[in-house]
C-alpha cells in the first residue's frame, strides 16, 4: 500500500520515504550531530523529492527561539536606510532569520521607550544603528536581559558588545583636505544631527585637516542641516547669499550635498565652476547626481552584513572565543566632478 503524502510535505512524510523517525528528520535538516552522512545525506534526498520546506515558526516553537534579528535606526537618509537593510537583508537571505525594521526617533532622549521595545519584540538579537550604538541606557537594558545585539559604528565604548566600526575622525580629515588642497579657503560646512555621534567625528576630522593646513574654520560658515534634504537645501541657500559667499561646501552626508547642488542652481550658480560641494557615504543619491558628487565611500552595505553575519554567529555558537569584538572597515575618499580649484 503506498504511503499517502499531504499537501504540505512534513517531516513525518520525509520520515516515511526515507524510513526513519521523525525525530532523526528533525536532527539531520538542522545538520545536528550524531546523525550519520549516510543518514543525513538521505534525509535531504528524500526532502528535495517531496520539495520540502520547513515552516519557520513550527522551528521557533520547538527552539523556542524566533528567528527574528533587529534592526533600528534614527530618520537618516534614506539612502544610508537603504544601504543598511540591503546589507543586513543579503545576510539572512538563505538563512532561517528574518529581519524586523524598527525605526525609532528621538533615540537619545527616549532611551528606555526604544529598549522596551526592542524586549518586547520577540528577537533572538538586535543589530544597532547610529545612534542607538550609542546610547548606555539602551546598553545597560539589553546587557541586563541578555538580548545579544551588533553595533553598528559606534563611537564609545567600543570594547562593548559586538562592534562593526570605520574611523569617520579619518574620513571626515580625507575629504576636508581633499577641498583645501585644491586651494579652498572659504570652505562651508553643514553639520548633521548633533545628536549623532558621527556628526562629531567627522567634524573632529575637518579640524584635524585644517589645522594641519594652518587654516581657521570660519565658524559663521558652520550650520546644522540635521542629516535631511529638506534642512540641509535651506541652509544652503542662506550660505550661498553670503557676501562673500563660500567657494565650497563640506557637507556631512550626500543628501545635504545634493540638497546644496541644488541650491546653487536655484541661485543661478554652476557646480563646480561657482561653488565646489562635497558629500559623505557614497550613497546611490550621489552616483545618480550631475555632476557626480565627490564623497566618501563608508561601505554601510558591508558594515551591516559583517554586523549581521558576527551576531547570527553568536547566536548559533559559531564564534570562536578568540575571535575580536570589534571588527575595521577602510574608508575611501572618491574624487569626482563636483569638486575643482576655485574660481580665480
Amino acid at each position: 500500500m503506498e504511503n499517502t503524502i499531504s499537501k504540505r510535505p512534513t517531516i513525518v512524510d520525509i520520515a516515511r520515504v526515507a524510513g526513519v523517525t521523525p525525530k532523526t528528520v528533525s536532527r539531520a535538516l538542522n545538520d545536528a550531530p550524531h546523525v550519520s552522512e549516510k543518514v543525513r545525506q538521505k534525509v535531504k534526498e528524500a526532502a528535495a523529492a517531496l520539495d520540502y520546506h520547513p515552516n519557520i515558526a513550527a522551528q521557533s516553537l520547538i527552539a523556542r527561539r524566533s528567528y527574528l534579528i533587529g534592526l533600528t535606526y534614527e530618520r537618516p537618509s534614506p539612502s544610508y536606510v537603504v544601504e543598511l537593510q540591503n546589507g543586513a537583508l543579503s545576510r539572512l537571505e538563505a538563512g532561517r532569520y528574518r529581519l524586523v525594521v524598527l525605526p525609532f526617533s528621538q533615540v537619545t532622549s527616549r532611551q528606555e521607550e526604544l529598549g522596551k521595545l526592542l524586549l518586547r519584540a520577540g528577537l533572538d538579537g538586535v543589530l544597532l544603528a547610529p545612534p542607538a550604538c550609542d546610547q548606555p541606557l539602551l546598553l545597560d537594558m539589553l546587557d541586563r536581559q541578555k538580548l545579544p545585539y551588533a553595533r553598528i559604528t559606534p563611537h564609545s565604548e567600543l570594547d562593548r558588545g559586538l562592534v562593526v566600526t570605520m574611523d569617520e575622525v579619518a574620513a571626515g580629515e580625507a575629504v576636508a583636505a581633499h577641498l583645501l588642497t585644491l586651494g579652498h579657503r572659504r570652505v562651508a560646512i553643514i553639520l548633521g544631527d548633533p545628536s549623532h555621534a558621527a556628526s562629531i567625528g567627522r567634524m573632529d576630522g575637518y579640524r584635524r585637516a585644517f589645522e594641519k593646513a594652518g587654516i581657521a574654520i570660519d565658524q559663521d560658515l558652520v550650520v546644522t542641516g540635521d542629516f535631511t534634504f529638506d534642512v540641509g537645501y535651506r541652509v544652503a541657500l542662506e550660505l550661498l547669499r553670503r557676501t562673500p559667499r563660500p567657494t565650497a561646501i563640506l557637507a556631512q552626508n550626500d543628501d545635504m550635498a545634493v540638497a546644496a547642488m541644488a541650491a546653487a542652481r536655484e541661485l543661478g550658480l554652476a557646480v563646480p565652476q561657482d561653488v565646489s560641494v562635497a558629500g559623505f557615504d557614497n550613497s546611490e543619491v550621489s552616483r545618480t547626481a550631475w555632476p557626480q558628487l565627490t564623497t566618501v565611500n563608508q561601505p554601510v552595505r558591508e558594515m551591516a552584513w559583517d554586523a549581521a553575519d558576527r551576531l547570527i554567529a553568536a547566536l548559533d555558537g559559531e564564534s570562536e572565543p578568540q575571535e575580536p569584538r570589534r571588527r575595521d572597515h577602510a574608508h575611501e575618499l572618491l574624487v569626482r566632478a563636483s569638486t575643482v580649484p576655485p574660481p580665480a
